[in-house]
């Protein structure tokens, strides 16, 4: 697992490197087998939803090989063990149809294991963008944690995570639109940008629907903000004279930053502007680009 994937500096602060949580040490560590049926998952777990066609293979791996990497575990102040981190061998272990697991038993008091849950996830980049944001507001509900206080935690900024936070004011349909991954993060943010909250559904269905993109779905919010609604048969305004490629990586640049962008080509060189609204929306940018100033 490399370090510091995505997270920022903070994470050191937590746990060095969280792959050390998963380093088996011969010398302390005791590898032992345990019942599948005395395990349940990490209850902080934020991740719902995992691909079945890898989790199909790894349990074929495991069923001709077994498991190679043991799971952390600590055990349950009610009965058996909680899982610390391995859910996904967990989950492929019983697929296989195996009935006991190598673990490795620690100690971790609840706060810990909800920050690892959040940690591993995110290291992975395993969350997606609703699963995610809830994962944020578990550690401030359950950890009475400020919005400022989880991002010096995980080492992001405060704007990244309010940015994050923001998605959980969606309509429900339109969140498990975000669940399922039929809108992007980029998508979700443009939506929360209508004035009158009550199309949001609408329009969540017709970016769907129509398999809009984030720039296309920037001008149709727009024209909604200013009582200019296009007919959806028209679409939106695109520029003809761009090259294909180019409305295609400024398509993809604007769904991964979720704001506008630009690519402008000439005589075989190129500049990529992108947009920002005020200064937090310029650290959010940055803290997705995993650029961060040293306050020293």
């Amino acid at each position: 697992m490399s370090k510091n994937k995505g997270l920022g500096r903070g994470i050191d602060a937590l746990f060095q490197d969280l792959s050390e949580i998963e380093e088996v040490d011969m010398k302390n560590d005791q590898v032992v087998e345990i019942p599948l049926s005395d395990l349940r998952p990490n209850p902080y777990q934020p991740r719902k939803s995992f691909d079945e066609t890898t989790l199909q293979e790894l349990a074929n791996s495991i069923e001709q090989s077994g498991v190679f990497q043991p799971i952390i575990v600590r055990k349950s102040a009610v009965k058996g063990y909680e899982l610390i981190a391995g859910e996904r061998r967990f989950r492929a272990s019983k697929l296989a149809g195996k009935e006991t697991i190598p673990a490795i038993i620690r100690e971790f008091d609840e706060e810990a294991m909800m920050q690892i849950a959040v940690l591993e996830n995110l290291q992975r980049e395993d969350l997606n963008a609703l699963e995610e944001a809830e994962a944020y507001e578990m550690l401030m509900k359950n950890l009475k944690l400020t919005q400022a206080d989880v991002a010096n935690r995980l080492g992001k900024s405060r704007p990244y995570i309010a940015n994050y936070l923001r998605l959980l004011t969606l309509p429900k349909l339109v969140k498990e639109m975000v669940q399922d991954e039929r809108l992007s993060m980029g998508q979700a943010r443009t939506l929360l940008g209508l004035k009158k909250k009550d199309q949001i559904l609408k329009l969540a269905n017709r970016a769907v629907k129509e398999n809009l993109t984030v720039r296309q779905l920037e001008q149709i919010v727009n024209e909604y903000n200013e009582g200019k609604a296009k007919d959806k048969k028209k679409g939106p305004r695109l520029s003809k004279e761009k090259p294909y490629y180019l409305r295609e990586s400024e398509d993809r640049l604007m769904d991964k930053f979720g704001t506008g962008v630009e690519i402008v080509e000439k005589d075989g060189k190129g500049k990529i502007s992108i947009e920002y609204l005020s200064p937090s929306d310029l650290t959010r940018i940055l803290d997705i680009l995993n650029i961060h100033f040293d306050e020293s």
